[in-house]
């Protein structure tokens, strides 16, 4: 019953004949067809001297021999190397470009998931001449304008035709990497921000970006950059509806070999997840051009190649005592612990530092925090100052923090997408590392099922010593006392802020209807 299922996974015909990533073999740099001689040297500066089985496949489909004739899709485990899969290509496809304008696009779900493909990517485009923008949110929309648009130098006296002005903007930068809002923010309002341009365009983790609307961003920007049949007449011309603000499309159109009517040179799309959705109707949405899917190995779900599994059974009310006893048994190595809300993260890291004498820095990483912060306390979990990150699942997808070397579930995760994407964020690269759940009795039978889809039946129960629990009750009773005042502290500093903030839109309403 368990295989007939499996066989009836793959929904679409073109995802029935996969590329088996696991098949191809590392490659030595020095041995890589068609490699830029200065993006070789750029990866050597990285550390990297050879590139993993993905980075080969997705080179082979798009440098190589594929020459990025279809559309790919690739569904391969966290941590095997999907940002550079497809940033070396782009790049190493646009390092003979002769005028700088927007050429390729990177869409990603989350800030600090931006900034770090923003980062890989600006390791190795400087190398070639090429310029990385970012588009998040992270300064203002006029500070992101004036590095993604170059303005022309005006003469002082002379008097310009601001239309004039307009047609001469150009833009800074060759690849953007961008949040949907901040991306449909400069698509609205900002003068000279065109796609005309675009030759690629990467939706990173796609499950989740199809999953929500983000202001429609999908369907506007594949309007942007289809061609209408008109501009296969000279007399043709293609009218976009006011909508779309200041961006004008014009593509130049032939007809692609084998597939009549395709635009040509087309824009390419790259779309990735470790857990790539099956679903036709959310898959339509991309309009995808004679897809390709890469795959590792015959599994839907996988969990990293060098990945343990553990599960500590907790008694009731005395999970967070088993927490802090398997964190001293790791004895300080850098770990993420993932729980099912904002607000069980920020609780959950407050009690925790109540608890004194860990000798452990314990860090917060959640939603409620202000970008500023968050970036902060991601800066020191990296560099060391801090072992213990508490997280959301806002941290899940894609986020690469170099040495951690174990994940712990607080929370049982819902779902087997949740389980895959927080243990991913260990045992990336080749490396080792363990994933601990902390479950009650009642959640075992549930998680074995979990683990079951994907084909995981490895799990043994880690065990903590007992005295160690008793001798934290203590000490756990005061914490617990000092995170109820907290609590009550926080609620009344919030009603006190928002009460002040609905008093002063108040006295605004009224004064507008005296006036």
């Amino acid at each position: 019953m368990k295989e007939a299922k499996q066989k009836n996974v793959p929904v679409l015909p073109w995802m029935r004949s996969p590329i088996d990533v696991s098949l191809f073999q590392e490659c030595p740099l020095h041995l890589f067809p068609c490699l830029d001689p200065r993006l070789e040297v750029a990866l050597k500066n990285m550390g990297f001297s050879s590139l993993f089985p993905v980075q080969v496949a997705v080179w082979q489909e798009t440098v190589g021999p594929g020459a990025f004739e279809r559309d790919l899709c690739i569904n391969s485990p966290t941590g095997s190397g999907k940002t550079l899969a497809y940033a070396l290509p782009i790049v190493n496809m646009l390092s003979s470009r002769a005028v700088k304008c927007l050429r390729a696009l990177v869409v990603l779900p989350t800030r600090d998931l931006a900034l770090q493909v923003k980062e890989v990517f600006a390791a190795i485009a400087p190398a070639v001449g090429l310029s990385v923008g970012l588009a998040v949110g992270q300064t203002s929309i006029a500070d992101e304008i004036s590095e993604l648009i170059k303005r022309p130098k005006l003469e002082a006296g002379i008097c310009y035709d601001p239309e004039d002005i307009s047609l001469e903007l150009q833009s800074s930068v060759d690849i953007l990497v961008a949040t949907p809002g901040r991306l449909m923010d400069h698509i609205n309002t900002t003068k000279g921000f065109t796609l005309k341009h675009l030759r690629y365009l990467v939706v990173d983790e796609t499950d989740r970006l199809l999953r929500e609307a983000y202001q429609s961003w999908l369907p506007t920007v594949l309007q942007l950059t289809r061609s209408s049949d008109e501009s296969l007449f000279p007399c043709g011309k293609t009218i976009l509806p006011s909508t779309f603000g200041s961006m004008n499309t014009i593509r130049r159109c032939g007809v692609e070999r084998g597939f009549k009517g395709r635009s040509y040179p087309r824009l390419v799309k790259i779309v990735l997840s470790a857990t790539l959705t099956q679903d036709p109707s959310k898959l339509a949405l991309l309009d995808l051009h004679h897809p390709l899917l890469l795959t590792t190995g015959q599994r839907r779900y996988q969990l990293p190649e060098k990945l343990k599994s553990f599960k500590l059974i907790c008694e009731s009310k005395l999970k967070p005592l088993y927490l802090v006893s398997l964190l001293r048994d790791l004895g300080g190595e850098k770990c993420i612990v993932f729980t099912s809300s904002v607000e069980s993260a920020h609780r959950l890291c407050t009690l925790l530092n109540f608890f004194g004498d860990l000798q452990i820095k314990i860090g917060e990483y959640s939603g409620l925090q202000h970008q500023r912060v968050r970036s902060k306390t991601l800066e020191e979990f990296r560099g060391g100052k801090i072992q213990v990150l508490i997280s959301s699942d806002g941290m899940t997808r894609g986020m690469d923090v170099e040495g951690v070397r174990n994940v712990i579930n607080y929370d049982m995760p819902k779902f087997i997408k949740t389980y895959i994407h927080r243990a991913g964020r260990t045992a990336r690269a080749g490396q080792t590392g363990c994933c601990f759940t902390l479950l009650h009795k009642d959640e075992d039978k549930r998680f074995k099922q979990l683990l079951q889809k994907a084909d995981s039946d490895s799990c043994p129960v880690h065990s903590v010593a007992s005295n160690s629990i008793e001798a934290l009750h203590s000490v756990y009773v005061s914490a617990l006392e000092k995170l109820k005042e907290t609590v009550v502290s926080e609620t009344t500093r919030k009603r006190k802020i928002n009460f002040k903030s609905s008093g002063a839109d108040k006295r605004k309403q009224e004064k507008h209807l005296k006036e």
